[in-house]
């Protein structure tokens, strides 16, 4: 194994620039100063390998920027050599993906006479958006009904019926001239939805994706162009926090020179709370997005489209993350068919009324808070929908109570179906990439997945999520539809015929497992190497094992491989 110089991007020239200065007799000791963790470790032991340096190491442990955090790691810096696991399992890594993932390619292209993909994080990407189609094109809507109960500025609901002919009756009795439902419970409370964190890149990626249509690709080019402008701190962070050597940073930030042009004043807190932006524990590498010093209302001038979007959406989330509590009163009512009403009919009650349990929601604002910051368009889930008229349940209503619909015999019934999961979006992919132990069962590979040390957690990194679907589309097994992500007939074959273990999300949790375990010295990095060469050995076998379980998909790639016939020759 040996690394090569890229030429791509003044490569080649930023390294020989390095290796001039490795080189130099005054240089008698190095630090390693690359970013705390895997891929950082990985970057300088290559370079320095590549160049056959070895003079004296130490290893500068520092996420924050700040001077005196950067003065204290230099303080308490310890030799290269104690970081020797860590750059172990980014060696594994790094050659497991590559072996792996050139021969899966190659064995499966060949075993089907088709140009196939397989990559580590790719597939098990593309397997989520298979599983997610094929969900939504086998489901089959099943009707249901509710009982609406109309209550005099707010409305009970029942609990959902499956048969057409209960939900009827049910109406019918909830109609009759003297019904009445019991108050069970009746419930008030309020609730501070505290501020949103800071955003790393994939954060970033979902809100844009949501708020503007724009694609993780797009995102991470405004922003990383905003970063070279020094307008935005490092993009491709997976940190939502700050740490407190930057707390002095973030105070001058939150200044008038931040706010005009970007948010309405009005909305500015009074006393920004910085303390919730910081937690160092959770900063290993980079700190979250934030704009710089540079940015004031001038700065969105000479900008693009896509750069001053972000820019926006940077700096009022800045805000939002030191701003005041949402506050909003909270109201839930629990109700029954009357106990009386039951008793004096109960040759006309059925079972279904008599069980029947309904329930009311309110929700209403007391100050706005956070959410006032971002007015032009409110961030909500995409389960979120408009829930029409507003439900205001009395603040003086008490539990075991009686009351009759209002009007009486206004009660109607609503009918639904069951609707399938939402096609993925950018936003809501991002999302699955970033929490993929959620596809895992296992409880220690879950947390190996979750673990985010030295590693992004999910599957993928921040700076690599945006590049493997852009990847999929390219590679035309992913095709957007609008905002939506869909499989191709291509992605689903792949997927069909790819041995299960490289298109499941524990393949990653395991190499993680097995890589934490190089880092802390608990498996020696040779074993751990030569389990994933063995691994690698047996997909030329599983790939010509699949082509003969499913000879249809092979015959069907001859077909769509043959050249196309012009007639007899003359």
């Amino acid at each position: 194994w040996r690394w090569n110089v890229s030429d791509e991007r003044g490569a080649a020239r930023q390294y020989a620039n390095i290796r001039r200065l490795l080189d130099r007799d005054d240089v008698t000791d190095l630090v390693n100063a690359c970013d705390p963790d895997r891929e950082g470790e990985a970057i300088f032991r290559r370079i320095t390998s590549y160049a056959n340096i070895r003079k004296p190491t130490k290893r500068l442990w520092v996420a924050s920027l700040e001077e005196e955090a950067i003065r204290q790691a230099f303080d308490t810096m310890k030799p290269e050599s104690a970081y020797d696991g860590l750059a172990h399992a980014a060696e594994i890594r790094a050659k497991a993906d590559w072996l792996i993932g050139m021969n899966a390619s190659r064995a499966y292209s060949l075993a089907y006479n088709t140009r196939f993909t397989v990559g580590r994080v790719q597939t098990p990407t593309l397997a989520m958006v298979v599983d997610r189609d094929m969900r939504i094109e086998n489901h089959v809507p099943q009707p249901f009904w509710h009982v609406e109960a109309p209550m005099g500025g707010w409305t009970l609901s029942s609990e959902r019926i499956e048969n057409q002919a209960s939900a009827r009756d049910a109406l019918s009795m909830a109609n009759s001239p003297d019904f009445a439902f019991h108050i069970e419970s009746a419930e008030s409370r309020r609730e501070h939805d505290a501020p949103p964190r800071l955003y790393d890149l994939t954060g970033l990626q979902k809100d844009m994706s949501k708020l503007h249509g724009l694609t993780a690709a797009r995102t991470l080019a405004a922003l990383q162009s905003l970063y070279e402008k020094k307008l935005a701190t490092y993009p491709r962070t997976d940190s939502r926090y700050i740490t407190h050597d930057d707390l002095g940073t973030l105070r001058n930030l939150v200044s008038n020179e931040r706010a005009d042009g970007f948010i309405d004043p009005e909305t500015r807190p009074a006393v920004p709370r910085l303390e919730l932006t910081v937690n160092d524990a959770k900063v290993a590498g980079h700190t979250a997005i934030l704009p710089t010093a540079r940015v004031g209302k001038d700065s969105l001038a000479g900008l693009g489209d896509d750069e001053r979007l972000v820019l926006i959406r940077v700096v009022r989330r800045m805000w939002e993350a030191v701003s005041d509590d949402h506050v909003h009163d909270v109201a839930t009512v629990k109700a029954i068919a009357d106990a009386g009403w039951l008793e004096r009919h109960m040759d006309q009650a059925g079972s279904e009324l008599a069980e029947l349990r309904f329930s009311s929601r309110s929700d209403q604002t007391v100050s706005m808070g956070w959410k006032a910051i971002e007015q032009a368009r409110e961030q909500e889930t995409d389960d979120v929908k408009d829930a029409g008229p507003r439900n205001v349940i009395p603040a003086d209503l008490e539990p075991d109570t009686t009351l009759p619909p209002v009007p009486q015999g206004g009660c109607r019934l609503e009918e639904g179906k069951t609707q399938p999961p939402k096609p993925f979006t950018e936003a809501t992919l991002l999302a699955a990439m970033e929490h993929a132990s959620r596809y895992v069962d296992d409880r220690d590979l879950k947390a190996a997945l979750d673990d985010d040390e030295s590693h992004s957690g999910g599957i993928g990194t921040p700076a690599t999520r945006a590049d493997v679907i852009e990847k999929l589309i390219r590679s035309k097994y992913v095709e957007r539809k609008g905002k939506q992500l869909r499989s191709t007939q291509s992605g689903r074959n792949l997927i069909a015929v790819v041995n299960p273990s490289h298109r499941n999300v524990e393949y990653t949790a395991r190499m993680e497992n097995s890589l934490s375990q190089v880092e802390h010295g608990e498996q020696p990095a040779q074993t751990v190497m030569e389990l994933f060469q063995a691994e690698t050995a047996r997909i030329p076998a599983q790939a010509m094992q699949s082509a003969e379980r499913n000879k249809a998909i092979v015959e069907a790639q001859r077909r769509a491989n043959a050249p196309e016939p012009f007639g007899p020759c003359p």
